[in-house]
């Protein structure tokens, strides 16, 4: 069956070439469009796509609130979420992985890159621009938590610290196992013990945790 992707970015330009390179690909279709988030939000309640693929700036309801109200925390049965925007540096960015966004990407990112990011999102997976994901999170590690970070429910074992530092510095299950010496079934059991333990909801959380409790020290990105 094909991914279903919604699409939401102001631009009409931008939005209709975004569709056009998903449609594009095998094994994906654009089931919605959208010009603003309020739109955005209620067209994929209504459709519940596999992927939303979402601007980070657009009027009224930004890119943020949205994937919010998507994929919150409270949220029942969130959605997946990638934010698409010109700014690699920017606190909405941060804002949106906080809210629940599965993945990060530049504009510039390219095809390749862009259809990636929806079939990781879409099979459970995160994808943050690899120019970016560790530069990401460091750039915004000063600004901490909104409260003390989280302890986990139970102490975390070796094999566990080695999958979060390789989570943390954007490596696929793919790359996880090849490092580790794992199978990528494995990979998977690991990961969802993570989530487990340090109430995340996805692997871009997994991420943050690792930086904001020092796990993963600044310029150990890709």
């Amino acid at each position: 069956m094909s991914i279903r992707v919604v699409v939401a970015d102001d631009q009409e330009i931008v939005r209709t070439g975004l569709c056009m390179i998903l449609d594009a690909q095998p094994g994906i279709e654009v089931a919605g469009q959208a010009a603003d988030g309020r739109e955005a939000v209620a067209l994929a309640r209504r459709l519940r796509p596999d992927v939303c693929l979402f601007d980070i700036r657009m009027p009224g309801t930004d890119g943020v609130e949205a994937t919010r109200a998507l994929a919150g925390p409270g949220v029942p049965d969130p959605l997946a979420v990638v934010v698409i925007t010109v700014f690699d540096h920017d606190e909405l960015v941060y804002a949106a992985l906080r809210a629940g966004a599965r993945g990060f990407l530049l504009k510039d990112a390219g095809t390749g890159m862009l259809v990636q990011a929806v079939r990781a999102a879409a099979s459970g997976e995160a994808l943050i621009a690899p120019a970016v994901t560790a530069r990401l999170l460091e750039a915004f590690a000063d600004v901490g938590p909104a409260g003390p970070p989280r302890q986990p429910a139970g102490p975390l074992t070796g094999r566990e610290e080695e999958i979060l530092d390789a989570v943390a510095r954007g490596r696929t299950n793919g790359e996880i196992a090849a490092e580790c010496h794992i199978s990528l079934s494995t990979v998977k059991t690991h990961i969802a013990s993570l989530m487990a333990k340090l109430g995340a909801r996805n692997r871009v959380e997994i991420a943050m945790w690792a930086y904001e409790t020092g796990r993963v020290r600044p310029g150990r990105g890709r």
